[in-house]
Parts: C-alpha cells; structure tokens; sequence
C-alpha cells in the first residue's frame, strides 16, 4: 500500500473550500480520471474511473466528517482499496490550506507499475492543483453538506 500526500493552499475561505469538497459529483470536474461519482446517501458514494484505458467502478464511505475539519473515507467494493483523509485549515479570512493523505493498494497489474512509476502520487498532486484552480475560478461553492458524520 503505498501512501500519498499533497497540500494546496486555496484563495478562499475555510467554509467555501470545506463546502465545495462535500460536493462529490463535481469532483470529475477537476480529477482526472474520474468519470462520474454519484452520491448515494450522506455516507455513501459510487465512483466510475477510467485510468489507463482500465475501467473501474467502486463504493466508498465516509466515516468521519467534521465540517470545516475533516471528511475521512474508506472504499467498501470493487477492486480499488483505499482509504483517507482531507483536512482543511484556515490560514486567513481568504485563503485555506487543503491537505489530502491517501493509502492507495495497487490491484492490478498497471496499477502497479504506475504505483512504481510515481503515476498514482503525480494524478493526485495534479488533482489538487486542479481544485485549487477550480474552487479559485468558481469563487464560491457549488453547494454544500455540513452534517456531522461520526465513526463508528
């Protein structure tokens, strides 16, 4: 399992940051690779990708949420493992330190080799940069969820 972390400071405050990061069908609107993520419930995600040609669909669920803090989620099918944290930080009124940690296990072949390769730790870090220009040209959030979810 191999461990990936990235930090974008973002030109926004804390709750527009926070807020646009609970928007999780957006989210193929700045990670690559990702082709749809529907949302089932508060807890519970499905997700399309399509990476090196290798289609894949999975479930995650979020098992901690705090809002302005924390959201931390685990895959619960299909053949991508995973599992982490985004944190947020407010370093003034208009500017917001995002900071992901993900535990990634390659599952098949290419993944591996991308994993040895540094692809999987470069497409996160492009990810982020793709937020923070995302969230900075929107200027506000497209939505939001600021509900409490607790381990458990």
């Amino acid at each position: 399992m191999s461990t990936v972390k990235e930090a974008v400071e973002v030109e926004v405050p804390l709750g527009t940051a926070y807020n646009q990061w609970t928007q999780f069908e957006e989210f193929p609107n700045f990670m690559e690779g990702v082709e749809e993520v529907r949302q089932l419930d508060d807890r519970h995600n499905h997700w399309t990708t399509k990476i090196g040609g290798v289609r894949r669909e999975f479930d995650t669920e979020i098992v901690d949420q705090l809002p302005d803090e924390r959201i931390t989620w685990r895959t619960t099918s299909g053949d991508t493992r995973q599992k982490g944290t985004v944190r947020f930080q407010r370093v003034d009124d208009t500017h917001t330190r995002v900071e992901l940690v993900m535990d990634v296990e390659a599952s098949g072949a290419a993944e591996k080799a991308a994993d040895v390769l540094g692809t999987i730790d470069r497409r996160v870090k492009g990810d982020m940069r793709r937020f923070k220009d995302y969230i900075e040209h929107r200027g506000s959030e497209s939505g939001s969820w600021r509900g409490r979810i607790t381990p458990g």
